[in-house]
């Protein structure tokens, strides 16, 4: 999100543009990827590509299942780890306290991650962000540079591993016949659960009022925050590789790490993309249901895949911004400054366009025009954040959110 620093901190760094630009592009992938999950309910968002649909349909879901689907979520995830680490050099240089500043930081990101998780969409990112933030800053804070990758790169792959540890064992037990039937009756069960959740999520956000909403949202919440004791791995591992880029000086000063650049934007990108199709060669479908080895090593490849495909965004991000089209990318800038501002408004407009409660468009907009909105909603939220911040510092959230942070209200306009 925004770097939460006080514009009278003329001893720190200066503002990293590169940041702001991957911000706003950042955004955009995330649209692309929630749209599905506001405009129908979010479990069927989740099971990777959508065996009915065809034509136009199918040739948007699969594009954006992956080319976007679960590699802007780590960029995203990135960014955060840069600003907490830009913070708290910037609080270095000034002589100023970091702890206490930044626990109140992560504390207001956990309040309007709540309300945002419970009154508005079920898709949040905001509270895994602040409680996640929790070990990066007790644990982590003081790591050496040269450790940080080396920690990030283990935390990203444990889920995986733990992926196919588990797909390997319900192997071995389906090998017999009373072990299959016990997992043929155990999965059955599950689907049984995970499509009584999706009807539950099509009432309420389909048909049902903000109330019932707002309890639906509740219980997604709680499982969510089951899944983070799974998940939250490698999202504290983005954190980590994240921090790197900044304390090493990889995202200020890139033409200083052209190697490790060339080799994100060469290697770890096709290997990446390879990943991904070879993840959906195995099961292009992703069955909660099942948890087989072939399922687990589709799950695994994907993850990682997204992973280094993520790296490779951001490292193609930089290249563009030291060559002619630096001046087009920076148009993305003023979206990236106001980022939580423009996530918040994204949920916000979209559940009131197809929620129940709001015009009622549930699931009544296909797969492939929901590639042409989301384009169309980002220009213009590009366009907005250009004209708000000609004449405003930061944008409406990050102000209450530095307001939070600082206790004191900084200035608004410019």
């Amino acid at each position: 999100m925004t770097e939460p620093f006080p514009a009278t901190a003329t001893a720190a760094p200066a503002r990293i543009d590169a940041m702001d630009v991957l911000r706003g592009f950042a955004l955009l992938g995330i649209l692309l990827m929630n749209i599905e999950g506001m405009v129908g309910p979010l479990l069927g968002a989740m099971t990777g590509l959508d065996p009915a649909l065809t034509g136009a349909d199918w040739w948007a879901d699969a594009l954006i299942y992956v080319f976007v689907q679960g590699k802007f979520y780590p960029l995203f995830s990135m960014l955060f780890g840069m600003g907490f680490a830009v913070m708290m050099m910037r609080a270095e240089t000034a002589g100023r306290p970091f702890l206490p500043t930044y626990l109140r930081r992560i504390l207001a990101l956990l309040a309007i991650g709540l309300a945002h998780a419970l009154l508005v969409w079920n898709g949040d990112v905001l509270v895994s962000y602040a409680l996640l933030a929790f070990p990066l800053m007790f644990l982590f804070r003081r790591t050496p540079v040269s450790r940080l990758p080396k920690w990030g790169a283990a935390f990203i792959v444990a889920p995986s591993l733990f992926f196919l540890l588990v797909g390997g064992l319900v192997t071995l037990v389906m090998m017999t016949p009373e072990g299959a039937a016990e997992m043929e009756k155990g999965m059955a069960e599950q689907g049984a659960s995970m499509a009584a959740q999706l009807e539950a999520q099509r009432q309420a956000f389909g048909a049902g009022t903000w109330a019932e909403s707002v309890a639906q949202r509740r219980e997604d919440l709680l499982q969510m925050l089951g899944f983070l004791a799974f998940w939250g791995w490698q999202i504290l591992g983005l954190f980590l590789v994240g921090a790197w880029f900044a304390r090493s000086g990889a995202i200020a000063r890139p033409a200083e790490f052209a190697d490790i650049y060339r080799m994100l934007r060469w290697v770890a990108l096709p290997v990446g993309l390879a990943m991904v199709l070879a993840s959906c060669a195995i099961s292009p479908t992703m069955d909660f249901v099942r948890s087989d080895l072939p399922v687990a090593a589709a799950m695994g490849l994907f993850t990682l895949g997204g992973t280094l495909m993520a790296l490779g965004y951001l490292a193609w991000i930089q290249r563009a911004l030291q060559s002619s089209l630096a001046p087009r990318l920076m148009w993305l800038a003023p979206a990236g400054r106001m980022a939580l501002t423009n996530y918040l408004l994204q949920s916000l407009v979209c559940t009131w366009i197809f929620s129940g409660w709001g015009l009622g468009y549930f699931e009544q907009l296909p797969r492939a025009w929901q590639v042409p909105f989301v384009f169309g909603f980002f220009v213009v939220q590009v366009v907005l954040s250009q004209a708000w911040l000609a004449r405003f510092r930061m944008g409406p959230m990050e102000w209450l959110w530095r307001t939070l942070t600082y206790l004191r209200l900084p200035p608004m306009r410019r």
